[in-house]
């Protein structure tokens, strides 16, 4: 009888460890991410009948410490050379504050940043203020629209300072293809209050591809598109087709 109330014992007691091994062999979860940080860069070079040169450099930054608050910002440069004359020099920069209210919808502070020398834009700032709303948000599509005012200042080669009022919206659509591709669309529009013809729309299309768990094969397409140029010589579109490495930190 003593000898089956042990055997019956160790049979419960091995039962009850060999139960609790899954638990104490599972990894820790790990932390939240707070930092996010991409870098890319890209150059094209052609010879022969005509010799040229472009070179991109981009960021994309989002600070989230897992509260209500989030900071985001993105920046492209683009330089490029056609026959050893300059053919594109531009700068773009945004900085975001959004601030979340409920599941989908944020209040948001936000500063453009534009330098373009082919469309003779010495600098354009515009910061805003608006709200935002998230039309879907999954695990494999994110779809944000958004409705901002504030202030514009634009400066032109020749020209004194234009100070207006400001209206703008954008739109940013992200979608997983498959595990390891990712179709980003974006949209951004800006209107002078006293003049809602001079308005500026930016329009960028791209895929990346992983190469590896921390490098991206992109390829993007942008449109900039300014319906009001200062002078009429100049064009009202410009389209650039940038190929570049993406690195995430």
């Amino acid at each position: 009888m003593r000898a089956r109330v042990v055997t019956a014992t160790a049979f419960v007691v091995l039962t009850v460890v060999c139960s609790a091994r899954p638990v104490f062999g599972q990894a820790p979860a790990a932390p939240p991410k707070i930092w996010t940080v991409t870098a890319g860069a890209g150059l094209a070079l052609t010879s022969g009948n005509s010799n040229t040169s472009t070179v991109n450099l981009a960021y994309d930054l989002t600070y989230d410490p897992q509260t209500r608050n989030v900071v985001k910002s993105d920046g492209l440069y683009i330089r490029g050379e056609t026959e050893h004359e300059l053919s594109t020099h531009r700068t773009g920069i945004n900085i975001r504050d959004e601030y979340k209210l409920t599941d989908r919808i944020f209040v948001f502070g936000q500063n453009q940043y534009l330098k373009d020398a082919f469309k003779n834009i010495d600098y354009l700032l515009a910061p805003t203020g608006g709200v935002g709303y998230k039309i879907i948000d999954t695990a494999t599509t994110k779809f944000v629209v958004d409705g901002s005012a504030g202030m514009v200042w634009e400066k032109n080669p020749g020209f004194d300072v234009n100070a207006s009022g400001a209206l703008a919206t954008g739109e940013k659509l992200t979608h997983q293809l498959t595990g390891n591709t990712t179709l980003n669309q974006t949209f951004m529009g800006l209107w002078k209050t006293d003049d809602f013809e001079d308005a500026l729309f930016t329009l960028g299309v791209s895929i990346a591809a992983s190469m590896s768990t921390r490098t991206q094969l992109k390829v993007e397409a942008l449109d900039t598109f300014k319906n009001k140029p200062p002078l009429p010589t100049i064009q009202a579109n410009d389209v650039a087709v940038l190929v570049s490495i993406v690195y995430k930190m």
